[in-house]
């Protein structure tokens, strides 16, 4: 078979069953490792002021980066607002996606996007699709992290940009998995390391590096094979001096595991 017997490091958490049998059916030795957990956060200030502004009319655009972050986004904001207000001052207001999954939330609730965002969906491509267009004021749903960069390029672009971010991710509340993952990282014990995204890798140097056992956790990942689901966790990577060794066709978990294996 394809990995013929590899052990492989999963570090994805809320599918974490399906990514080991995608291994194990290519080969590998999965050592599943849940790394990260959602939450939401506990102060929403920023969601009300943006349902606020938004029924006000102060937005000539919304971009949205991740389904989940607008569902849960939306969540919140109907515990305050009315839903048929709000879906009014969306549909009054140029509904940008990054991708997919986004443009399947905001289609959940009836409403369509005026802008899709091609693939491989990273800030990149929505710089550059943003950048013929004339929306100057943006709200912009972030995930995870705020990407800095992201923000500064619309900025540079003249335009006022609104950030509301509506929920975080923590580390998982076992950490027993990803301690033991780190510290086999250090010692050497993988041949290949997936990566679905990058708050993935972020979390296991995180907590390598509370074990005193970061840079041994580095020179693992350096020694082992880096798939990456697509350029925006590659970018992480990189950020740590490492590089990755693949990237799918399409950024999705099958393709990844498929893909590396036959790799």
């Amino acid at each position: 078979m394809a990995f013929a017997g590899a052990r492989i490091l999963s570090l994805e958490s809320r599918r974490a069953a399906e990514m080991a049998t995608l291994i194990r059916k290519q080969g590998g030795e999965p050592f599943a490792a849940p790394s990260m957990r959602e939450v939401e956060l506990e102060r929403h200030e920023e969601a009300f002021a943006f349902g606020e502004q938004l029924l006000a009319g102060a937005f000539d655009g919304v971009i949205l980066l991740t389904g989940v972050g607008m569902r849960l986004l939306w969540k919140t904001l109907l515990t305050r607002f009315s839903e048929e207000d709000l879906k009014a001052a969306l549909g009054r207001t140029t509904i940008i996606v990054r991708g997919p999954k986004p443009s399947a939330a905001i289609r959940e609730l009836g409403l369509v996007a005026q802008v899709q965002v091609p693939e491989p969906n990273t800030w990149r491509e929505l710089l550059e699709t943003m950048a013929s267009r004339g929306e100057k004021r943006v709200a912009l749903q972030e995930y995870g992290k705020s990407n800095a960069t992201l923000i500064e390029g619309l900025r540079a672009q003249g335009r006022e940009v609104s950030p509301v971010r509506i929920y975080g991710w923590d580390l998982p509340e076992d950490l027993g998995p990803l301690r033991e993952a780190a510290a086999k990282l250090a010692r050497g014990e993988f041949d290949v390391v997936l990566l679905t995204t990058s708050m993935q890798l972020i979390n296991l140097m995180r907590i390598a590096e509370q074990d005193g056992i970061g840079p041994g956790a580095l020179e693992g990942l350096r020694k082992a094979r880096i798939g990456s689901i697509g350029p925006t966790t590659t970018e992480t990577v990189e950020e740590y001096g490492l590089q990755a060794d693949f990237e799918p066709s399409h950024p999705k978990m099958g393709l990844l595991v498929n893909e590396m294996a036959t790799r």
